[in-house]
């Protein structure tokens, strides 16, 4: 059988400092444990795959370290650290909310609650989806969340912070995780991919990283994925041809030839597009970020903000520079209709096709406003 391990699990966080993206939170998270004014329910909130169940599992660690560094990390080398590496630590008990809802798990868990750790200072409990909790759930736990035993800490973790009750959220100390920067997952994968002895383009890594959507989990399977599929060299052309991205040429390619207010060239470009299996609508959402970045990139003070790679940036800030701001304006403008417009339209190609001369046509159409 086979001993490959999923990236997800192989490289997952053991201290705070390597948490992904959530600097403010593990050092909030430190500081209190090294204050000793550590709260006894905390409530991580966030999209997936962003870190909450991780940084859990870490904080439950870290107070159960009988030798904790300068830095307030666990030092992996005392008995309590090496259970939790093992998974054989009584410290840590982990529910999951979405099948484990009942009153009756619930009261399971209280139960557990008021016995005291037999090795460490603190029994950590972990309820994954908790807003999956039915109300009588809920109610049920109410009572052991406000006055718990001194040994016992929750933190509850959920995706949906709306759907829990007002009376939970007021005995927790609330943390918002944040979707993960582009820029912070690629330079994850770019030392996974060191490590793996993986040889990967950093474009390729910018648009694994863009199509995770701020989850490092959802980035690390897709890695994999791609891992799979190329072997040791991961490029740019592999990534986009087996995600079935459209490549930024494209779109590199469709303004320059606007620009030239070529529309016989423009419809050559689309035509190939669809040929290859693209969906229109997407393509049009595309080519509006497109224009937005163009935006950006148009000035030194806002370039910093588009999440792509140095080569990407580049591109985007020659081709800006060839361009004056209302052209561009105007371009956003006529793709934010055809956004609204697809969905209605009887020919969405004609629409799309019709955007596109549209396009060409901006310099003309600001001539005769202005002439």
């Amino acid at each position: 059988m086979s001993d490959f391990v999923v990236s997800a699990r192989k490289y997952r966080p053991q201290t705070f400092d390597t948490v992904v993206g959530q600097k403010s939170i593990t050092n909030t998270l430190k500081n209190a444990i090294k204050t000793n004014h550590l709260a006894q329910a905390f409530l991580f909130c966030g999209p997936r795959g962003v870190g909450k169940t991780t940084t859990a599992r870490i904080l439950a660690k870290t107070i159960n370290c009988f030798n904790r560094t300068e830095n307030i990390e666990a030092c992996d080398t005392c008995e309590s650290c090496k259970s939790f590496n093992t998974g054989n630590s009584l410290n840590i008990f982990e529910l999951d909310a979405a099948s484990n809802n009942s009153v009756e798990d619930i009261r399971t868990l209280t139960e557990q609650v008021r016995i005291a750790p037999q090795l460490g200072e603190y029994k950590v409990y972990i309820i994954d989806e908790v807003h999956m909790l039915s109300t009588a759930a809920f109610n049920a736990f109410l009572k052991t969340l406000e006055e718990p035993p001194k040994h016992a800490i929750f933190i509850l973790a959920t995706t949906e912070k709306h759907k829990i009750i007002p009376t939970i959220l007021s005995r927790c100390q609330i943390f918002d995780f944040n979707r993960i920067k582009v820029s912070d997952i690629a330079n994850h994968l770019k030392q996974i991919a060191q490590k793996e002895n993986i040889e990967a383009e950093d474009d390729a890594l910018h648009v694994i990283a863009q199509k995770a959507d701020g989850a490092l989990r959802d980035a690390l399977s897709i890695f994999d994925q791609i891992t799979t599929i190329c072997g040791n060299k991961i490029t740019y052309q592999d990534v986009i041809k087996n995600l079935n991205i459209l490549d930024y040429d494209y779109y590199f390619k469709i303004v320059d030839l606007a620009q030239k207010e070529d529309i016989p060239g423009v419809l050559s470009v689309l035509n190939e597009i669809v040929d290859k299996g693209f969906d229109l609508h997407n393509f049009i959402v595309g080519l509006s970020e497109h224009y937005r970045n163009l935006l950006v990139c148009s000035n030194e003070k806002t370039r910093h903000i588009i999440d792509v790679s140095q080569n990407i940036r580049d591109r985007y800030i020659a081709q800006a520079e060839e361009m004056d701001i209302a052209h561009i304006m105007r371009a956003i403008g006529v793709l934010s209709q055809a956004d609204v417009n697809y969905k209605m339209a009887k020919n969405q190609r004609l629409l799309v096709e019709l955007t596109l001369m549209q396009l060409c046509s901006i310099r003309q159409e600001s001539e005769k406003k202005n002439p």
